[in-house]
């Protein structure tokens, strides 16, 4: 069964400690295999492949998955693998509270205590929205077994009265309109049923498609992989393959520290920028990264992203959505555009470098994946700003601010929580004007908790009806991916473990320079020590249980937000069998 150039043998599979030996445990092992109506000559000498699903009733996005499954699982068996299915907490994005984000860590867990005390030879991560991606490979980099990804896909085009929409930002457009009064109930109900047709993530360049694509650049999925429609029948293909794949992956021994290095972030963070991808996956990539004892860091972002012209024309910094980018070829399509800057050497799951994996590739419409010299956007997908008001850094994407605000100073408007923002941004009276900086406290991992989406804060009613659009807001919260406007997100440290953001009164100064990368709150060093010395540390958010060990453990924004225990390499030894 072994692949013909393999440097592996069957006697040196892990199961095969679980089920090879002539001893009273693996007679155990076996008779139970047996209980479940398996043979010896369903596993014996075949790599056993864990599948971790992440479906469930509520994971819209992954409701395809029940079925790709067995996709998947044909291909292994076909390869001579043996398929076993674990669940994975699906990580919904829309019905998880109060953030999928502090539920990352967990998922991690789960896929890498699973592959650590199962008899599992190799990995199959099936994983699409938001954090399930950045979840499962980081458990997966930790157990480090070979592993693969199969991602969800875009789901289609929304449609509603002839006009095209993509989910998410779409939806911030036309709840402003909405509160602005120019969009009725009807209209919006309308919406509800057009904007999320099929299977399938975010058809934007939100957060789930850019970590997709970050996947697949990084060699962790198929070329080409991250584009293909949930609902194409190139899909369950794909998922076939990728089962084949693996287990050929075990016989080589091709894991992912093999594939992950620091050459392969690099790519990422230079695609990450010719996509104008969601701010999250700054988070994401570090912590994925560290996992493998990669130091990365936000100035390396900074330093790669410079120069880097916005070549993905899809929402929400461009026009199109990613069933077009698909149409068009994809990532692969993108990467073969930016290869002069990307380092091609670098392995991928395919056993062959990412420029082997590009050598056929062709763009099938120029509109929708840029040349470099007419780029949908000069402005940079990202900007990393750091001052007194962030001395961690706080993030921003320029390509998707009003231009006009990209130097900008005016005087704050302080909320200390998602709630009070809440319940008076839309009031009559509010004291605000279009220069006005909207400033939201204890919204980062702690104070959320869990760093909710909540950066991309409203646009005050009677604002709206001004018709203003875009207002420079700050906050140490995340937002969605698919978001846009001028919003500086994940300012460390945060509010609510002392951070500088906590200082800031209603009315203080605060200026953005971002072709400076500068964030400052114009207040003098007496003053701010002063308020410095009386700030008082909260308790945590939640008492007990997961809860409480997040907030004892979670790390800052520019670290990751990772539990400080689970990153790295330290050696973990097998399970004894007995």
């Amino acid at each position: 069964m072994s692949h013909p150039k393999s440097p592996i043998s069957p006697e040196k599979l892990r199961s095969r400690r679980w089920l090879g030996p002539q001893d009273l445990r693996s007679f155990g092992h076996r008779s139970r295999m047996k209980q479940m109506g398996y043979s010896p000559a369903d596993y014996v000498d075949r790599p056993l492949i864990g599948i971790f699903n992440t479906w469930d009733d509520l994971a819209q996005c992954h409701s395809h998955f029940r079925h790709r499954v067995e996709d998947i699982k044909r291909g292994i068996w076909q390869a001579g693998g043996f398929p076993v299915e674990f669940p994975v907490m699906a990580l919904g994005e829309v019905f998880t509270k109060p953030s999928t984000m502090m539920y990352r860590n967990f998922a991690a867990m789960q896929v890498e205590e699973t592959i650590r005390a199962h008899p599992i030879d190799g990995a199959v991560l099936m994983c699409g929205c938001d954090k399930t991606t950045p979840a499962l490979l980081m458990g997966a980099v930790s157990a480090g077994v070979p592993a693969i990804c199969v991602p969800a896909g875009p789901m289609l085009r929304g449609n509603c009265q002839g006009k095209v929409l993509g989910s998410g930002s779409d939806v911030w457009k036309f709840w402003d309109q909405k509160r602005a009064g120019l969009i009725s109930d009807a209209q919006w109900e309308e919406m509800e049923g057009g904007i999320a047709r099929s299977a399938g993530i975010c058809m934007t360049m939100g957060t789930a498609a850019t970590m997709t694509s970050m996947a697949e650049v990084l060699g962790m999925t198929l070329p080409g992989a991250s584009s293909i429609p949930a609902v194409d029948a190139a899909h369950p293909r794909m998922a076939a393959e990728c089962g084949r794949r693996i287990v050929q992956m075990v016989w080589e021994d091709l894991r992912p520290a093999n594939i992950l290095t620091a050459k392969a972030y690099d790519n990422a963070i230079i695609t990450h920028a010719a996509i104008a991808g969601s701010s999250n996956a700054l988070i994401h990539l570090i912590a994925m990264a560290r996992r493998g004892g990669i130091d990365l860091t936000l100035d390396r972002f900074d330093e790669l992203s410079r120069g880097i012209p916005v070549v993905a024309n899809v929402r929400p910094s461009g026009a199109y959505l990613m069933e077009d980018f698909y149409y068009a070829g994809g990532l692969r399509a993108l990467l073969k555009q930016i290869a002069a800057k990307l380092d091609l050497t670098q392995m991928t799951v395919t056993g062959k470098t990412l420029g082997e994996n590009l050598a056929d590739v062709q763009i099938w419409n120029p509109d929708v994946i840029r040349p470099l010299d007419n780029p949908i956007s000069a402005a940079e997908g990202l900007a990393v700003l750091r001052g007194n008001l962030a001395p961690g850094g706080g993030i921003m994407k320029p390509s998707a601010a009003d231009p006009r605000l990209l130097k900008h100073c005016g005087p704050a408007l302080v909320f200390s929580s998602y709630d009070e923002m809440a319940a008076n941004i839309d009031r009559e009276d509010l004291p605000v004007t279009p220069d006005h900086v909207l400033v939201l406290q204890n919204g980062g991992p702690q104070g959320g908790p869990g760093m909710p989406e909540w950066g991309m804060l409203p646009i005050p009613k009677k604002l709206l009806r001004q018709g203003v659009r875009d207002m420079l807001r700050l906050s140490d919260a995340r937002m969605s991916g698919t978001s846009y406007g001028a919003c500086v997100l994940h300012i460390a440290p945060e509010a609510y473990v002392g951070g500088p953001l906590a200082f800031v009164r209603t009315g203080d100064l605060i200026s953005v320079d971002v072709a400076r990368r500068s964030l400052c709150l114009e207040i003098s060093d007496a003053e701010f020590s002063r308020r410095r010395a009386q700030w008082v540390a909260p308790a945590p958010r939640i008492p007990r249980g997961y809860g409480l060990l997040y907030a004892q453990h979670i790390r800052q924004a520019d670290e990751g937000c990772d539990f400080d225990f689970l990153e790295g390499q330290a050696p973990v030894p097998e399970p004894p069998i007995h």
